[in-house]
């Protein structure tokens, strides 16, 4: 596998200095073909199993995947990649004490399938800076290729896009929502508009400062500003107020970039904040969160029915949860499940949905904390984790299931690069494409 950093050599040759740049690491194209299958809505029915490109990919690339990571080509061995393992392992014996062992092996299965394969697959083919951008490049590739469509989508009501893929094979059904400032809510080739929403604003921030990085402001906010577009077509409140977080955050960051403890002063402020929430509001921190940030009155209070009844689920069964069977609620009230946070918890129990917590955390905290990178990689860290609080606020008012999820799941493995970074090393920025010819320097 590559390494994950490339030197950049210099020698003076004839009074000038003559630059021997690395070979650049590219996005490998199993990812690459990965990532754009995602955006096929195809539906291949083979028996009772429900498949798409994506999961056909997965099927074929879990297993080298897996060997590959087991053999240490991937890095050594983390706490992420075993707490991935136990959340499919647990889910899995959830489904067959509630269900039977059929519905382990098939349901359990397919879940393994698209959660340990595409956080594997991220896990094996980002193994570096490079590989990273041409993640981020290929994502808003594809926004920019949906874009057209979902304009014409927004303005005139019809989903040119999923008509198109139904033209060849079958396709989830067009999920037509009530318009919303005069426009259409675009599904685009997504099963629900808020996932188009919530893949377009999931890469915001790393569109801002890795693909923006080294490059003119015009070019930078030019990007920023389509997948910006992109994410208001959705009409919907989670995505957008994932969007405004990250560009909350992004701001904080630039006016503060003097100042080295603004993100500790950021926590602190946060922490402070859910404390006189809680304390001096009659809603806890989640009501109040959803009651102010949702387009509707009516959204916000449906969020928090499902909060209630959801957790009142969890109390009665806390083990093993529910299964694919619903939870008790009143009969008005619509069975599905719109937060990511929860969801787990309802159907599998306290383990899975605190294994699933850990996940995330753990990725989090492990990559805010890691010490030794280089201006580049530092800001590339930047932006995923600012791209990921997007990701966590837009999790507690939607549920993300295909294609999104199986993206949430490749962010989670694709940065694990930088935890093999040697912190003693010395190092600057390397080269990337749109990025300026500096010398790296490693120590032996």
């Amino acid at each position: 596998m590559p390494t994950t950093n490339r030197a950049v050599t210099t020698q003076a040759i004839e009074g000038h200095t003559a630059v021997q740049p690395a070979i650049r690491d590219k996005l490998p194209w199993v990812a690459g073909l990965f990532l754009f299958s995602l955006i096929i809505p195809w539906i291949i029915e083979l028996g009772a199993l429900r498949l798409s490109v994506s999961r056909f990919i997965l099927i074929a690339t879990i297993l080298p995947c897996l060997v590959m990571w087991m053999s240490g080509k991937a890095g050594r061995i983390r706490t992420p990649d075993i707490l991935v393992i136990l959340f499919c392992l647990w889910c899995s014996v959830s489904l067959a004490v509630v269900h039977d062992l059929a519905t382990s092996f098939q349901s359990g299965g397919m879940m393994a399938i698209e959660t340990m394969g595409a956080y594997f697959l991220a896990r094996v083919m980002i193994r570096n800076e490079g590989q990273f951008y041409g993640m981020v490049k290929a994502i808003f590739l594809i926004i920019l290729l949906l874009l057209p469509l979902s304009l014409y989508e927004s303005v005139t009501g019809s989903n040119i896009a999923l008509n198109m893929f139904r033209s060849v094979l079958p396709t989830q059904i067009d999920y037509f929502m009530a318009p919303r400032w005069g426009l259409r809510r675009v599904q685009s080739v997504f099963d629900h508009p808020i996932l188009y929403g919530v893949f377009c604003t999931s890469v915001f921030a790393l569109v801002h400062k890795v693909l923006g990085r080294n490059v003119s402001p015009m070019r930078r906010w030019g990007r920023s500003i389509l997948v910006f577009l992109a994410t208001l077509l959705s009409m919907s409140s989670g995505p957008l107020s994932a969007l405004v977080v990250q560009a909350l955050l992004m701001s904080w960051g630039w006016f503060l970039r003097g100042f080295r403890y603004r993100w500790h002063v950021l926590a602190a402020f946060f922490a402070s904040l859910y404390t006189a929430v809680s304390l001096v509001s009659n809603q806890s921190f989640f009501e109040f969160y959803v009651h102010y940030f949702a387009f509707s009155q009516d959204t916000g209070w449906d969020r928090i029915r499902i909060w209630h009844y959801g957790w009142l689920s969890v109390f009665n069964h806390p083990i093993f949860g529910i299964g694919h069977n619903e939870y008790q609620r009143p009969e008005w009230m619509e069975p599905s499940i719109d937060m990511f946070w929860l969801i787990n918890f309802v159907r599998f129990g306290y383990i899975a949905g605190i294994l699933m917590f850990l996940i995330f955390a753990w990725v989090f905290l492990s990559t805010a904390l890691k010490q030794g990178l280089s201006d580049q990689q530092n800001d590339y860290r930047t932006a995923y984790l600012i791209s990921m609080a997007g990701v966590f606020t837009v999790g507690w008012t939607v549920h993300f299931w295909n294609a999104p999820y199986l993206l949430i799941m490749f962010y989670l493995g694709s940065v694990s690069w930088m935890q093999d970074i040697d912190s003693n090393a010395v190092q600057s920025s390397t080269v990337t494409p749109g990025s300026s010819l500096r010398t790296t320097v490693k120590s032996s």
